[in-house]
């Protein structure tokens, strides 16, 4: 028999399904609902339900169920000015580093070129231009600047996966991740962080043109009816 999620594991399952639209936001949920989904008592749900309510996914009112955030398109912009700083930042800690031979390893996975990642939009291309971002920050040694990215990447992941509009947006993102390191590899910071800054408002500005339809409109959402 397989053995049943505990707390940990639904908790998880449901914090990406939330973050990837799979359950529609603003939608209500009950305890009996996952419950059932999950094929476990509500004992562990209620726990993942608190954590997720915590941590601002959900809010749960008494005798009426749990309710899925709703998107705040004025609150996503802010994140993406949040990760303008951050990124920036993590550019500057690299640059102090003597040792470059990651970041040029980076570089070349990115080589426009090479087109390691191929030029299909699909969910391998979207995860992978997600890592470089975090394997920058990474590079940083900076751990606090990596949590605080992972979750701005977590409230923003929706949009920035809707957000490849053609082909060009594919080879824009190879020439733009390439120039990035080199700029940082050539010692020059200030031209670095332009690249990533306008590299990352391109992303904002196409955020902002995805309509509500468009997020609401998840094919793959999960009905607990």
């Amino acid at each position: 028999m397989d053995q049943k999620p505990n707390p940990q594991e639904i908790y998880g399952t449901l914090r990406e399904m939330i973050i990837a639209l799979r359950i529609a936001p603003g939608s209500r949920v009950t305890e009996s609902q996952l419950a059932d989904y999950f094929c476990v008592s509500r004992t562990p749900v209620r726990a993942a339900l608190q954590r997720l309510e915590s941590e601002g996914f959900l809010t749960i009112k008494s005798k009426q169920g749990c309710f899925i955030r709703n998107i705040d398109m004025l609150e996503i912009s802010q994140y993406y000015d949040v990760r303008v700083a951050l990124e920036n930042q993590a550019l500057e800690e690299i640059s102090k580093l003597s040792d470059h031979r990651a970041l040029a390893a980076l570089a070349e996975r990115w080589h426009p070129e090479q087109l390691n990642f191929g030029l299909e939009i699909n969910d391998a291309l979207k995860e992978a231009e997600e890592q470089f971002h975090l394997e920058l920050a990474t590079l940083s040694r900076n751990k606090v600047l990596l949590q605080y990215l992972a979750d701005v990447n977590d409230h923003i992941r929706a949009m920035r996966r809707l957000g490849w509009p053609d082909s060009k947006s594919v080879t824009d993102t190879y020439e733009e991740h390439y120039r990035i390191c080199h700029r940082l590899l050539a010692g020059d910071l200030a031209e670095a962080q332009a690249e990533m800054t306008h590299h990352i408002r391109k992303s904002q500005d196409q955020a902002s043109r995805i309509t509500l339809h468009q997020l609401y409109g998840n094919r793959d959402v999960i009905s607990f009816e």
